[in-house]
């Protein structure tokens, strides 16, 4: 890698650290919570559209142990994260706004799992942001061990058998995919992000309701 900004080229990751690299950014971007600006749904469309035996032979290895692979790094970031959480409590919220973490972010996350309760655990995966904060703040409001352990389990290996297995069929069947590499990653940012925007948003709009109510 060149410069910080190849930490959000999925290519150039996988092609730097190979597997090893892949694993620990999702764990990173699983659980802790500075890990949230790292590719994720992107990294993984990459892993499957690179992974053995693509025409690409750039990552060696068999799409069952990558999404096998990734599974376990996401079960143990969500792992980490729910202990960090749990350890934390609401003390997290008062936590000041640095780089690394902004308050919104776990705010945001606290709308989606109160919209969506121990299914936010699941559905938060394939979301920037919730996928991160989801399992802390499970942490925090002390979910049930059982309940995260389900959940923790089904989510980390639905995620990368929809997205890993989408990147691998692609990689088969169009011709030059890495050739549109970079357009396929903005627009798994712009879809996956316009979710988080639109909950922010109206979580925002909910917030200004109450204050006027309240004058």
């Amino acid at each position: 890698m060149n410069s910080f900004w190849d930490l959000f080229k999925p290519q150039e990751l996988i092609e730097f650290g190979g597997l090893a690299l892949i694993l620990i950014i999702i764990f990173l971007e699983n659980g802790v919570f500075f890990g949230f600006f790292l590719p994720g749904d992107s990294l993984l469309f990459t892993a499957g559209l690179l992974a053995y035996p693509s025409a690409n032979q750039v990552l060696h290895v068999e799409i069952e142990n990558l999404i096998f692979g990734i599974g376990i790094a996401a079960i143990c970031g969500y792992y980490f994260g729910f202990w960090f959480g749990h350890r934390t409590g609401e003390a997290i919220y008062k936590k000041k706004d640095t780089f690394f973490f902004k308050r919104k972010y776990i705010e945001t996350a606290e709308v989606f799992y109160k919209k969506y309760g121990g299914l936010a655990l699941i559905l938060g995966r394939f979301l920037p942001i919730v996928r991160t904060f989801a399992p802390i703040l499970a942490g925090v409001v002390k979910v049930r061990p059982q309940i995260f352990f389900l959940y923790n389990i089904v989510g980390a290996f639905l995620w990368p058998s929809v997205i890993v297995t989408a990147g691998y069929f692609v990689g088969q069947f169009v011709p030059n995919a890495l050739d549109y590499l970079n357009w396929i990653v903005i627009a798994f940012i712009v879809v996956t992000t316009i979710p988080i925007a639109n909950t922010w948003r109206k979580e925002q709009i909910r917030k200004k309701a109450e204050q006027l109510e309240s004058k």
